[in-house]
């Protein structure tokens, strides 16, 4: 028999690949690639990527998509009993989002080292002078989910050099 800490990865890693589809759809939008998806007793509520560019709305990450959507789905703006799956650590923003929506857990892939707020940069999910802390697992998929990051941004990097050697050739 499987033990639960087993099990519980494989949902974990089930949701999470779920989640880098939704960052793909995001690359497709020209977005940076992060998914996510909340559950709620393994069942999909809610699901968002990244809409931060093709909406001009600094608030449109995906946490925040989904969390909307969620508020919708549950008719209720507390999210309690849910799990939220998400490519990249959340910022501050998604993270006091979370608290505020009384999300019980986070887990996430790649960690965020310049704007984590999940235990890398800052840790607001867990603030002690919060009245709410989410449980985290951190890691999932964290290589897959760093690779599709680190991918979308080389080749980004790579375009605007073209752009520029290419601009230069015209003048």
């Amino acid at each position: 028999m499987q033990d639960i800490d087993t099990i519980q990865q494989a949902i974990d890693q089930k949701w999470m690949r779920l989640a880098m589809q939704l960052a793909e759809q995001a690359e497709l939008k020209g977005e940076v690639p992060v998914g996510a998806v909340l559950v709620k007793d393994d069942v999909l509520i809610a699901s968002g990527f990244n809409l931060s560019i093709l909406n001009n709305d600094p608030t449109a990450h995906a946490e925040m998509e989904c969390i909307r959507q969620a508020g919708q789905v549950l008719t209720n703006y507390r999210m309690l009993d849910t799990t939220l799956y998400v490519t990249l650590e959340p910022c501050a923003m998604c993270a006091g989002a979370m608290v505020h929506g009384r999300i019980k857990r986070l887990v996430y892939g790649a960690g965020d080292l310049k704007t984590g707020a999940a235990g890398s940069v800052v840790d607001l999910v867990k603030h002690p002078a919060f009245n709410h802390q989410l449980e985290v697992t951190s890691g999932v998929l964290a290589d897959e989910c760093g690779a599709q990051l680190s991918a979308f941004f080389k080749r980004r990097r790579a375009e605007k050099k073209a752009l520029k050697q290419a601009a230069k050739l015209n003048q």
